[in-house]
């Protein structure tokens, strides 16, 4: 018969459990935090977005003749086809702290750039697709463009009365959405530097929004008046209004989802997140509240790889920041689930994901940068490289038939010539049938030995530090049950030819557990059989017979209160029958 590997016995439930659910070990390896300090609360964090499908979709006829005294033209009016973000330019955040905006290197963890050049504080920065722009607003009223590389002011937008609270570049990379204390919603055109549309249908401060990536034309904007509005700057009536949603707290944050044609938006107010269908007309689908206080910041994870598929692709999740020092991560397909939870050492007023899913940064009340970083392996890096040519290409076919085209015959030349199969590289016929390959089970070291009859060696692998007591605990019954007629020989054989010093282990093992219910009888058979084994030569040895007699002490601590237990559970059957006797009269 087959060997079947030893396996954990089950105990009661105070013993901790050594094995993680694919979601918390995913989320842990999200590690060695780097901790930042600053002078200013951290407001906002951006990562450089991946480049979008409307990158190439902008109108050179629009381009700003005077751009090119400024800076580059290109760079101002959008990035055409040539101008992707680079891998470098892709390796750079942005954190807006007090008065200036601090770019970090994504592979050092450290400050590269610094920018200053602000009239009051600081809001709301953010990075274009290409990298090369960043646009924020202040507690001014102004919105500045700046050139990443010279810091140098290419616009200057003026419109807004109050402090803008929201900057965010458009799509298409030509336009600028920004939002306001004095109650509004802007629309801005860059290479023109003027206002396209004023949304102003909200009656208090406009703290929160985005664009849609699927469509440039929508803009979702969250107040404090409690509502998360819908804007379509293609329509006149209702001031371009579209759709209004009933949050019932002061929104501080809301996102589109980046897939279905932006048809799912959260927002986050109060300690409450909610989902809103918007292809149903902004109909509520979940509201979940797991923060202790207020929710400040949500984040995308769009392809978190917390449950990985066959063919590598990850999950969405959707993480939250709060007052309450606490991360929260959700799974969408489990009804907004809480999967993990990170805790922060101070109030987290901001939180970002990078789009390569390496990096975690969340900015604190209390001026704390913490940034936590795992290790992509290559082959995720290759993965997620290759679906970022595909899109910017437009090669849809790739997710569908697993790659096509000149680049997939490329690299499955490549990876022919050194002999490294992959599953994406083969087309599937209909007449085709796949054969599940069977993994065979790594045995651990003392299912090994137990193989190979080597009993005295199991046991000693299991009383290795780091071993669940439950699989000890299993290898003992299963010495047992190697016997002759109900004997012990097994056991036996495991405990004896021991000198004090490899007796120990097993001794101070039955110990730590001789006070546990769910293992007291294997402890006793196991105590009975060492005695028999060494009687003759007991009390040779001082540290064998301490841990004797504390093994007796302690044994027959746990008896007495046993019997006492018993007695206690006598006189309560006494009270119990008496009651129900005088019941039944």
């Amino acid at each position: 018969m087959d060997f079947q590997p030893t396996r954990p016995l089950q105990a009661s439930s105070v013993l901790p459990s050594s094995n993680r659910s694919p979601e918390s070990s995913y989320w842990r390896k999200f590690q060695s935090p780097v901790f930042v300090k600053e002078f200013a609360p951290i407001t906002s964090i951006h990562f450089v977005p991946p480049t979008p499908s409307f990158s190439n979709q902008y109108n050179p006829e629009r381009e700003d003749p005077s751009a090119t005294a400024i800076g580059s033209s290109s760079n101002v009016a959008g990035p055409s086809s040539s101008q992707v973000a680079s891998a470098s330019a892709r390796q750079k955040f942005a954190v807006t702290t007090g008065t200036r905006v601090q770019i970090y290197s994504m592979r050092t963890n450290r400050m590269i750039k610094n920018i200053s050049r602000f009239q009051d504080v600081a809001r709301s920065a953010n990075l274009r697709a290409d990298g090369k722009l960043l646009v924020a607003g202040d507690d001014s009223g102004l919105i500045q463009v700046f050139d990443v590389n010279s810091r140098a002011i290419l616009r200057t937008l003026k419109g807004h009365s109050f402090p803008v609270h929201l900057t965010r570049f458009s799509p298409n990379s030509t336009q600028i959405m920004s939002a306001s204390d004095d109650r509004t919603v802007g629309l801005w055109d860059l290479p023109e530097q003027k206002r396209l549309r004023r949304f102003d249908n909200h009656t208090d401060y406009v703290r929160s929004g985005v664009v849609s990536s699927d469509n440039p034309s929508l803009l979702l904007s969250g107040s404090y008046d409690g509502t998360v509005r819908l804007w379509d700057s293609r329509m006149e009536e209702n001031h371009g209004e579209a759709m209004v949603m009933q949050h019932g707290a002061p929104v501080e944050d809301v996102l589109i989802y980046p897939t279905g044609g932006g048809g799912v938006a959260l927002s986050a107010g109060g300690p409450v997140l909610k989902v809103w269908d918007l292809m149903m007309g902004g109909r509520c689908m979940n509201s979940v509240s797991n923060h202790q206080k207020t929710i400040t910041s949500l984040a995308l994870s769009t392809n978190s790889g917390a449950d990985y598929t066959a063919d590598g692709a990850g999950g969405m999740r959707v993480l939250s920041g709060g007052l309450d020092h606490l991360v929260k991560v959700y799974d969408p397909t489990k009804d907004y689930k809480t999967t993990h939870t990170m805790r922060y050492p101070a109030p987290i007023l901001c939180l970002a994901v990078s789009p390569d899913e390496s990096h975690i940064a969340a900015g604190m009340a209390d001026g704390t940068l913490c940034i936590r970083k795992r290790d992509i392996k290559s082959q995720e890096r290759e993965r997620r490289e290759r679906e970022r040519s595909a899109m910017s290409a437009g090669a849809y076919e790739y997710f569908l038939g697993g790659g096509g085209g000149a680049a997939d015959s490329n690299e499955a030349g490549s990876r022919k010539a050194s002999h490294q199969p992959h599953a994406s590289w083969a087309k599937q016929s209909q007449d085709d049938f796949r054969v599940e390959s069977v993994r065979k089970v790594k045995l651990k070291a003392y299912d090994k030995m137990l193989k190979s009859f080597r009993y005295r060696d199991a046991l000693d692998a299991a009383l290795i530090k780091g071993t669940p007591p439950s699989v000890t605990f299993a290898l003992l019954v299963e010495l047992i049950h190697r016997s002759a007629k109900g004997g012990a020989d097994g056991l036996r054989r495991a405990v004896a030819g021991r000198d004090d010093v490899t007796l120990e282990p097993l001794l101070r093992f039955l110990l730590r557990h001789s006070g546990n219910p769910a293992f007291i009888d294997i402890v006793c058979d196991t105590m009975n059989v060492i005695v028999d084994t060494y009687a003759t030569v007991l009390g040779q040895s001082p540290l064998v017979d301490d841990l004797f007699g504390r093994i007796w002490a302690k044994t027959s601590e746990e008896l007495r209160f046993q019997r006492d237990l018993m007695q206690v559970r006598g006189s309560l059957e006494m009270i119990l029958a008496r009651s129900a006797l005088g019941a039944s009269i």
